[in-house]
This record gives structure tokens, sequence and C-alpha cells, in this order.
């Protein structure tokens, strides 16, 4: 596909939208269509305002062959599958005198369970809900919403329903009987996401399935030419949530309740009897945990108090195992699903005691007393990334925050890419892909931060503490907000920090009509957003969830404060242990990991404040360290150029100016 091509189907997108030509959308699309024709990877930082979005997705119809686009949120996903496609199809097709499809794919979990819903055999997560009357409605409703006709069966199109009642009607991918054992296989709603997917030009996806297929190299999404990344500074670590194995109690005590029920002998009963002793000795390491947090963070090997109910449940379930395995006579179709779901439940769980019982030199164990929850996850999976995905097809990997200081180089490394050479010696086979064969580029944003927006970074705030924000910073935030009459979103890096503030800020505006929304812990992040861009004067307060992905253009958010550098927690297994591996190497695990860390999250939090080109504000960063200490220059180059100031009378009388213009238009 020539320059030419893209630059008049970008043209017909841009005008079917309503928008206008940006450069960096131009030079993005462009670099994006080469990618494509010459097949070699793209990391491309593209800042907010510019259109990313109509950039990678106008050359990848274009290019006329299969193309995957991952997301890390949702918002993002439905955003590109209910906007930004449909509002272009039509435009494209007249441009590119063919037909253009489009489609999503998530994995099977998503999607209702015809026969989970239908089967005439009750299972353990059913009876539950039959005993909870509450549920009852709930059941009722996604009952009727699925025999409706030309539904999707997608979770996010279905009634609101406890997430219980979801469960109760869904099965996991290794608990899927499959299309041609199920008696619903040809109206299953997952099945037929697929098959449209299979043929689809565009297939939108989330970071998490793509990173399943990759690390298990086991093919759950449609064939593809490329793949493109959004939001692709997350992708790292969505990869290494998605492939941790978690033991919990209550994911033992299911699978042996459904065995138990399905097929009720000595080797279910001892299965169930294994799971109630482990549930018993997690219980009392966790009351262990919580009396003395030194005992919390990660672990050199499985406790010994669990070690040995850990061993029971692997001998029970592979005894289970053995059992279904045996019992070949199964003919009527919900007992064959039945059994194919105990199967998965009871194989998921005997593979994670038999990974937690004898762990691998690169991997990380911790244990979760707040979910009593014991984990495991690889220490790195950049090597796994480069095997599985780089040398396999182009990827190009976008996000407006994707540089640590002006260097792509953090990033890079962390998805797999080879930006130092130091496998330039690898012999790749015929069709796969170098992972060293990568441009980078940075196409800027349209907006004019150093005019829009101010940087606040206030010296007089003592360095944060373990105990939450300082009084001072505290007092800081609490002017800020009343100059600002509001307006504000403010950001900390734990929960501690949102509650003192809360606590802090309803004294202090109490006699201001400045309405607090505080972020509290299981909360829907849309719906607080919703909440905060209905009222312009309004406060929210949130921890990390909030940090990425808010778009409040206007009014409502002229002030976005953070109450210190989002470096990861010294209790973080992960990346604690990352930094230490670092460290081990003769490197600096601060500087490699932890820093990189906080600079993309900081970008991120920053970027909150500008969202459109008539936006305008002041970023408050109350934690002096980033003019204190020699690495704040790394952290300020890796955020917007706002202009800077430490001067809080500057910053107070702006923020009232701009409360007053906005209070004169009503808003």
């Amino acid at each position: 596909m020539s320059s030419s091509d893209v630059r008049r189907a970008l043209d017909a997108a841009v005008a079917a939208i309503g928008g206008a030509p940006r450069e960096g959308q131009i030079e993005m699309a462009e670099a994006v269509a080469n990618a494509l024709s010459d097949r070699h990877h793209l990391l491309v930082q593209a800042g907010t305002g510019t259109g990313k979005s109509l950039a990678y997705l106008v050359p990848a119809l274009v290019h006329g062959k299969k193309v995957l686009v991952a997301t890390a949120t949702l918002a993002l996903q439905r955003q590109l599958v209910e906007r930004d496609l449909p509002r272009i199809k039509e435009a494209l097709e007249k441009e590119l005198k063919r037909d253009l499809s489009f489609a999503v794919y998530k994995g099977v979990g998503n999607y209702l369970c015809l026969q989970k819903m239908n089967s005439s055999l009750a299972d353990p997560e059913g009876e539950v809900l039959m005993e909870i009357g509450s549920l009852e409605k709930d059941a009722k409703r996604l009952r009727a919403w699925a025999q409706t006709p030309g539904i999707s069966g997608d979770r996010d199109d279905a009634p609101d329903v406890d997430r219980r009642v979801w469960y109760a009607n869904s099965v996991s991918g290794r608990e899927c009987i499959g299309k041609d054992e199920c008696a619903f296989g040809s109206e299953c709603f997952a099945v037929n996401a697929k098959a449209k997917a299979q043929t689809a030009d565009v297939v939108v996806t989330n970071h998490t399935l793509l990173a399943i297929e990759i690390v298990d190299s086991h093919p759950i999404l449609p064939e593809r030419d490329a793949i493109i990344l959004d939001e692709a500074h997350e992708f790292m670590d969505r990869t290494t949530q998605a492939v941790t194995e978690e033991l919990t109690a209550g994911r033992v005590e299911r699978a042996a309740k459904m065995a138990n029920k399905h097929l009720p002998t000595k080797a279910t009963q001892a299965f169930q009897k294994a799971a109630d002793d482990f549930a018993e000795a997690i219980n009392d390491f966790a009351v262990m945990v919580r009396s003395d947090p030194t005992k919390a963070g990660r672990l050199p090997e499985v406790p010994a108090i669990l070690e040995a109910p850990i061993r029971k449940v692997k001998e029970a379930s592979s005894a289970v195992l053995a059992l279904i395995q045996a019992d070949s006579d199964v003919i009527d179709p919900d007992s064959m699903a039945e059994r194919a779901r105990v199967k998965g439940a009871t194989n998921e769980i005997n593979q994670i005691a038999t990974k937690m019982l004898k762990p691998k030199a690169h991997q990380v164990m911790w244990f979760d007393p707040t979910f009593s929850t014991l984990c495991l996850a690889p220490l790195s999976v950049s090597q796994v990334l480069r095997d599985n995905l780089l040398t396999k097809s182009p990827v190009i990997a976008t996000s407006a925050t994707l540089s640590v200081g002006k260097s792509f180089s953090a990033i890079a490394r962390s998805i797999g890419f080879d930006v130092d050479g130091s496998d330039s010696e690898t012999e790749f086979e015929a069709g796969e892909i170098d992972p060293a064969n990568v441009q980078m580029l940075d196409v800027g944003s349209p907006f004019d931060f150093a005019n829009q927006g101010m940087l606040y970074l206030p010296k007089h705030i003592p360095e944060p503490g373990r105990d939450g924000p300082s009084k001072e910073a505290l007092v800081e935030l609490g002017e800020l907000i009343e100059a600002a009459g509001g307006r504000t979103l403010a950001l900390f890096s734990s929960w501690r920090g949102v509650e003192q503030a809360d606590e802090h800020l309803r004294k202090v505006l109490a006699e201001l009509e400045i309405p607090i929304i505080t972020q509290k812990r299981g909360d829907s992040v849309g719906s607080l957003v919703d909440r905060f861009a209905a009222m312009p004067t309004s406060v929210l307060l949130g921890t990390i969830s909030l940090w990425q992905g808010i778009d409040v253009p206007g009014p409502a958010c002229t002030l976005v404060a953070i109450d210190r550098i989002p470096f990861p927690r010294p209790d973080e297994p992960v990346m604690s242990a990352r930094a230490a591996e670092a460290d081990e190497a003769g490197g600096s695990g601060f500087m490699q990991v932890s820093l990189p860390r906080a600079a993309l999250l900081l970008a991120q939090g920053t970027g909150r404040l500008i969202r459109s080109i008539d936006d305008r504000g002041v970023v408050a960063i109350l934690d002096s360290r980033i003019v204190t200490k020699r690495y704040g220059s790394i952290l300020l180059n890796s955020m917007p150029p706002f202009w800077r100031t430490s001067d809080g009378v500057i910053i107070r009388e702006s923020l009232k100016r701009l409360h007053k213009d906005f209070t004169e238009q009503g808003l």
C-alpha cells in the first residue's frame, strides 16, 4: 500500500467523523502502513489528542490482511467497536471499493453458556443461587435476556447482575466441552463470536487473552497477519497477571464439590477432605500473616504450614482425574458437559498445586493476606513474548506514554524487543521476524502543553513517609481545591492516602459547596467518573485505577493533584524481585525497574489534565523529591512539557481565575 493510498483513506475517515487532519496522526498512519507492508515492528508514542486509534485502524483496513488489535481496558475496546470502526467503515468502503468487516472477541467466560443455563443437572454454583433469594431475581433477568432473539450473549451487553449469577451461567475455556460435543454448539454465543472474528478484517480483543495465547503457545484467537497493541505500556503487567497462578480455598473447594457431585466415590470424598484441610491451613496462615506483616510479601518456597495440605490436594485431584478419564461410558449430553467442567476445574487445581510445590528459579511466590491467596508468577515475561510473539508477526505497540526520560528502551525491553543487539547472533527461520527489527517514533501531541497547563512543584512539603500524605501535603491540597472551586481529580498511591485526604477535606471544605466523591474498594471506575464529570465543582479522590484511562475534558477537571511519586511498594513481590535480580546482575534495580514504572504511571496521571484543545489547568505533585533528587529530571522529562513553578501564590491565583471564568459562563 502506498502512502498516498493511506493518506486518502485517512482523509476520508477523518471527514466521516467530522474531524480535521493532524500532523502527528498522518505521521503515525504512514509509519504503521510501512510496518505492515515491510513486516517490521514499530513502537509509536502518540500523545493525547493525536487520534491514534484512526492512525492505526485506517492503515490496518487499507492493508487488506487480517489485523488483531489488543487493548488493556474495556473502555477503549468499546470505543473502537462501538464508535470508531462503525463511523469510518462506510467512508473507507467507498474509498477502497470493497467490503470491510470488524469483530470483537473475548474469552469464553465473557459469554453466557447456554448448556450450563439449560442443564437439567444443577451444579454447586446454581444451588448457591437458589439459597440466596435476592439473587433469584437477577437469575430470572439473565435467563429472559438469553432468550431474546439476536443478542450477543456478551457479559458487557447483558443486564447488570450479581457476579455470582454470571459465574453460575458461564464457563471458563478449560471447562468448556467444545462445539462438537455440546448440544448447544450451533447456538453457542462464544462459538459464533469466534466464527465472526475468523473472517473479519480487524479483530478487537484484550491484552489478557492475547497474553494467555502467547504464553501457552495455544491458539485462542483468530489467525492474523499483524498485531496492534494499544495501551502498550500496560502489556507486560497484563501478561504477568494473566499467567499468575493463584491458589485459594474457594477454588479448591469448588472443584472438589463439583467432582463429588458428579462422581461420588472414595476418591472424590478424599478430594473434598483435602480441600477442607487446605482451607483450614490457608486461613490459619492468613491470620498469622495479618498479625505479623513481616511474613507478607515474597516467599522463597511454600510455607511449611501449607506444604502438606497442598500435596494432599495435588494427590487427591490426580486420583479424581484418573477416575474421570476411566469414566468413558457417559453418553447423556448434560452429563458429558458436567464431566468436562469437573475435569477442567480439577485439572486446573492439580496443575497449580504441582507448580506451587516445585517453583522454578525464575518464578516469584507470595501470599496475599487480603484475599488469602497463594500466588506464583514469572519473574520476567519478556523472553516468552520475544519467542512466541515478536518472531511470529509484526507488532505495532502504541500508547500516549511509552518513553521514560525521552527513551523507549525500558518499555521496549519489557515487551521483549531486542533494543541493545544482545540477540544479534540468533538465527531466525524463514518467515520469522527479528525482534531487533523495530522502529521507534514519537509523534508528539497537538496540544500546547506549555500554554494550556502549569506544573506545580512545591519544595516546602516534607518527603512522604510510609504513613500516607504528610499534614503539610493535605493542607496544600485543601488550599488548592478551594482556589479551584472544586474541579479536582486527586490521585493517591495508596488507600490510606485516599482515606486521610477524605477525612481532612471534609473538615476544611465543610462550608463550601464542593461535593467530595471518594473511591472505595470495589467501586466501578466508570460510574465514579460519570458522577465527577456531571458535577463540575466536585472533587474525586481515588487510587491507582484512576491514574490512567480517565477522560474528563472541560471545566470538571482543572486541577490534577498527585500525592507522591508512584514508586512500587517495597513489599510488592514481583517488582521487588525484578529489582533484586537487576541489582544481583550488577545493574540498578531502582534505575531499571522502579524508576521506569514510576515515570510511566506519573506520565499517565499527569495526562488526565489536558484532554482537549480548549482545556486549561494545573497538575500539582505534592512530593518534593521530584525537585530535590537527581532522578527528578528523568520523571519530569517523561511528562507533558507543562510550564513549571514552585510558587504556590501564582498557582492559586491561576486556579481562582479559571474558576471565576467557568462560573461566569455557568459551567
